[in-house]
């Protein structure tokens, strides 16, 4: 347990509440008392956190993240990790996408099962059939469906 207060922490933290409270008295006087004993609430944290020393430690944690990314930005070496992982990834989804084709892939081998997103061993890919619905009855009404029918069997659209 520190024997003296660190002056830091203390005075960062009476300048955000102060500033905090500012803007609670203006949220007070356009939304209402609710609101603003909520901003008050808020704006009393700094304070209590730079009295209780933990002032520090959020700063320095603040400090270390920023400079976490800043050497993130601008060291070429972190850059070429980046695209490492990048470059690995591409190469993991391209050998699935073969392997799902059988491409690549020696005779031996087992080819993903069709519950495993790929098709059987050893059997051909079929189209399931398509059901035809029933055919409705027609009426005189349904002449304009029955051009749009016929639109949809010419493309092939059952």
């Amino acid at each position: 347990m520190p024997t003296q207060i660190p002056f830091e922490g203390p005075v960062l933290g009476a300048a955000l509440t102060v500033v905090g409270l500012i803007v609670s008295w203006l949220v007070w006087r356009r939304k209402g008392a609710a609101p603003g004993l909520r901003a008050v609430a808020w704006s009393l944290l700094p304070l209590a956190v730079g009295l209780m020393g933990l002032m520090t430690i959020l700063w320095r944690l603040v400090a270390d993240v920023i400079g976490f990314f800043a050497s993130l930005v601008f060291n070429p070496i972190v850059w070429a990790g980046v695209a490492l992982t990048g470059l690995a990834v591409v190469l993991w989804v391209a050998g699935g996408f073969m392997a799902a084709r059988g491409i690549g892939v020696r005779a031996g081998a087992k080819r993903p099962t069709a519950a495993a997103g790929g098709a059987a061993e050893g059997a051909p890919q079929v189209a399931a059939p398509k059901a035809k619905p029933a055919a409705a009855p027609t009426s005189g009404a349904d002449d304009d469906f029955d051009d749009i029918e016929a639109l949809l069997r010419k493309r092939g659209i059952d």
